[in-house]
């Protein structure tokens, strides 16, 4: 999720309206990013933005500012998540989409005496984690997972940029290194007017709960919703 993107040579910027446009797929509207910088219709927050969109995506300083921004809920998210590994008894833990640790900080806490392998796409994101215990490695979650195995794979935010048949693959992979997955994500909820997290079409790829339980389960977990607000989602995965 971002607050806009660039794309074509005309530079529009896919801008989030935060509600004033209603919410669902109608909370975002395309305006040419030059002309709406030019005559104020994006100013403040929305204007550094979008400019830095221009280097693609979010920076290290501003990800927490955004995500509390464009995610109401992302303390709370992020405390469900850490929760719904607290009943696992864990000595090495894999992370996918570490970020800037937001997520590790606490599991870990949960965890102490765990070791922690953590990839991310962005190196300037793993830079800006403070994680200095941690095994943090540049990668992509479309790519081979670490070697496992884990006692816990964890992941907040960084699915759903993945399409269906990614999901289904990833999960697959996920059960062959652990058997235990927590997953917390935006999903698309099954009341409209539940969709309030701004969707970037193209790179965020956001799916139904049941879907991802069915592949899940059909990865060989047993699945269940631990928490879901909304657009949000918290998943406890297990293999016996």
């Amino acid at each position: 999720m971002c607050t806009g993107s660039i794309s074509g040579s005309s530079a529009t910027l896919k801008l989030s309206t935060n509600g004033l446009l209603g919410s669902g797929p109608d909370c975002y509207r395309e305006v040419d990013l030059w002309e709406g910088i030019r005559s104020s219709r994006i100013t403040g927050y929305q204007k550094q933005s979008a400019l830095g969109m221009a280097q693609f995506h979010f920076t290290p300083d501003d990800y927490l500012e955004l995500m509390h921004r464009e995610v109401p809920l992302y303390v709370e998210l992020q405390e469900k998540t850490a929760e719904a590994t607290a009943e696992v008894a864990v000595r090495r833990l894999l992370e996918l989409g570490t970020g800037t640790g937001e997520t590790a900080r606490r599991v870990l806490a949960l965890h102490p005496q765990a070791t922690l392998v953590g990839i991310d796409a962005s190196p300037q994101m793993l830079a800006a984690a403070n994680l200095p215990e941690a095994d943090l490695r540049h990668g992509r979650i479309e790519n081979p997972l670490p070697l496992g195995p884990f006692d816990l794979v964890f992941s907040c935010l960084a699915v759903h940029h993945l399409d269906g048949e990614g999901k289904r693959d990833l999960f697959r992979r996920v059960a062959a290194i652990t058997n235990f997955f927590v997953l917390a994500d935006v999903i698309v909820p099954q009341d409209p007017s539940d969709a309030v997290t701004p969707i970037e079409p193209g790179f965020d790829k956001p799916d139904r709960l049941d879907d991802q339980l069915r592949w899940l389960r059909e990865a060989s977990f047993t699945a269940q919703p631990t928490w879901l607000r909304g657009d949000l989602a918290v998943i406890k995965a297990w293999r016996k």
